[in-house]
């Protein structure tokens, strides 16, 4: 006899990454998943509506969730069949970047709102019926940030440094109860979201913000973003096969990085732990040798690093 589909409860479906992994999770061939693919605004479905065709309603349901409403949580758990869910992915999330002195308390309170309270406020909706059916899997969309500060991301990074520590943390008293956590550490991702958001910036003021930081920000910092992504991004479809993978996986990873070709600017830190190399060498690449920055980023593109690069 077949086991029982899992459930998946999936947040940020509306586009991205939670879309794609939705969508993949469920077109399964041997019909593993059944995915409640949510979002906040279900006026935003259509696209996700469009991209499940006969799987709608079949292996995947559309639901409202704010991760950021303890009611809207407890609604959404409420419509699921037994409330249970076997595998948790925490994928709603926020960016914010541009210069510190020109982004308000407001706007990075909401980034901790979203990408590490409502991380931890479904964990906490779910956490009891995984521990009292001794088993679960919870997978959390992290970022490389969360391993590295980015410049000009303080914000963003702090959110996701948050995250890897929480649950982290959480991952060790979970192993008790057979409940598994995985980080999946995506680099750059291509997405009309971050398009629009880098689009926005670039002509975006920062009042208070003094006129060379100002510069550097445009000037700099935005043309290596775009380079960036250009070179080394990957698509949500990439990222969503990874965590398919994880999810799939009998012994699931604590840490999964999606982008071996983001791996040479990560090696950085793991060869000083005390940040110091990596701080200076980004610092040199961005502020005085943008050329040779733009370069090293072409490479990564062209595959010149075929295999991962790691310290001795």
């Amino acid at each position: 006899m077949a086991d029982a589909p899992r459930t998946v409860l999936i947040s940020g479906c509306s586009s991205g990454i939670g879309l794609e992994l939705a969508v993949q999770l469920a077109h399964d061939p041997r019909q593993r998943y059944h995915v409640v693919a949510t979002m906040r605004d279900l006026g935003k479905k259509g696209t996700l509506e469009a991209a499940a065709g006969e799987a709608l309603g079949q292996t995947l349901t559309v639901a409202q969730l704010d991760v950021c409403s303890d009611e809207s949580v407890a609604q959404c758990l409420s419509c699921i069949q037994g409330g249970e869910v076997d595998v948790l992915v925490n994928n709603a999330g926020v960016g914010l970047v541009g210069p510190l002195e020109g982004l308000s308390l407001a706007a990075m309170q909401n980034v901790f709102d979203t990408n590490f309270f409502g991380a931890v406020r479904l964990v906490k909706a779910v956490l009891p019926g995984m521990k009292r059916r001794r088993q679960g899997h919870i997978v959390v969309v992290s970022s490389v940030m969360g391993l590295q500060g980015v410049v000009f991301n303080e914000a963003y990074a702090a959110s996701k440094f948050a995250v890897e520590g929480f649950f982290e943390s959480l991952a060790v008293q979970l192993l008790q109860f057979n409940i598994f956590i995985s980080l999946v550490e995506p680099g750059p991702v291509i997405t009309e979201f971050e398009g629009k958001l880098l689009e926005q910036v670039s002509t975006a003021e920062f009042p208070g913000t003094d006129p060379d930081t100002l510069s550097y920000f445009q000037d700099l910092y935005l043309p290596a973003s775009r380079e960036l992504f250009h070179n080394v991004g990957q698509s949500p479809q990439d990222v969503a096969k990874v965590i398919v993978k994880v999810i799939g996986s009998a012994r699931p990873p604590l840490r999964r990085q999606t982008n071996t070709r983001y791996t040479p600017l990560t090696a950085l830190k793991a060869m000083d732990p005390s940040g110091s190399l990596y701080v200076r060498t980004s610092h040199r690449l961005l502020f005085h040798w943008p050329r040779l920055l733009k370069l090293g980023l072409r490479c990564l593109a062209c595959s010149c690093f075929r295999t991962p690069v790691w310290p001795r």
